[in-house]
């Protein structure tokens, strides 16, 4: 390149066609292309990998905000030494997210406070950030609410068809909502309309032998299960609540900031005036 060409116009037409990053960054490429003396085509090719690599990150942030996933609950806060290598071995695979383009569910039970949330959290992040891949994350009971209302105004297809842009719907806690009928029904007509066309990823705190707890009826609760097992990956989290051991040292570590270093097993603490 040995001349400039007129900035104005292109800037003008550049913006015209939306590609307002080439706009701004137009003049600082060019210093350099006429600098390092670059072809036509190396121009318009950092051009082009400047606007791609800015539409990229701006896609990844408007899907992290619309995945309304909680904060803090990342892989990188996720602490994978407290599960066993099974479950660690299942993440490393679920993160290449061949299970979303298969339409696959990942269903993780166990008891509250084992790390279930945090875990799916973490994975639906990273199904972002490395796949940009559409998550939507949400509590049942807030999603049973919002397909009630919407079954109300009848507007239930339309709110359905709106959650169906997202690749994968976590929902948390299934096993905390206690359905009316009505409830019941338009949760699992959201799982019929996944079925096999979308990827779920649901904590429950009760297996499936105690599903009936949330759907009443047995048929229905079959049915149900049906759907959601028939493509699945299933993880079981057991052991202590990581919330208990959690506070259970935080615990430790202000009684021992508190009262000082602990005396050794069989040793006894003195007190002020035995120190004097």
């Amino acid at each position: 390149m040995h001349q400039k060409a007129e900035p104005d116009t292109l800037v003008t037409l550049l913006k015209t066609l939306s590609l307002t990053t080439m706009a701004s960054e137009l003049e600082v490429t060019e210093n350099r292309a006429l600098e390092e003396n670059w072809s036509h085509r190396q121009y318009l090719h950092e051009l082009c990998a400047i606007e791609t690599s800015v539409r990229h990150q701006r896609k990844l942030e408007r899907l992290l905000k619309s995945s309304a996933l909680p904060e803090g609950k990342s892989l990188v806060t996720l602490d994978q030494k407290r599960f066993p290598l099974k479950l660690r071995t299942h993440l490393a695979t679920l993160l290449d997210a061949h299970f979303v383009q298969r339409h696959e569910n990942v269903l993780a039970f166990g008891l509250p406070g084992r790390g279930k949330t945090h875990f799916l959290c973490a994975l639906g992040r990273e199904l972002i950030l490395r796949h940009s891949i559409s998550v939507r994350f949400v509590p049942t009971f807030k999603l049973v609410q919002q397909l009630l209302a919407a079954k109300r105004d009848l507007e239930l297809e339309k709110q359905l068809a709106r959650l169906d842009r997202y690749e994968v719907i976590i929902l948390d806690d299934i096993g905390y909502v206690q359905q009316s009928r009505e409830e019941m029904e338009v949760l699992f007509t959201f799982f019929a309309e996944r079925y096999e066309r979308k990827s779920l990823m649901i904590t429950s705190n009760l297996v499936f032998s105690q599903w009936e707890r949330i759907f009443h009826d047995p048929m229905t609760t079959m049915a149900a299960i049906d759907r959601l097992v028939h493509h699945s990956h299933i993880l079981e989290f057991s052991g202590a609540s990581q919330r208990a051991t959690d506070a259970a040292s935080g615990t430790r570590a202000k009684t021992v900031k508190k009262t000082g270093n602990t005396p050794k097993r069989g040793e006894r603490k003195l007190n002020p005036k035995e120190k004097q």
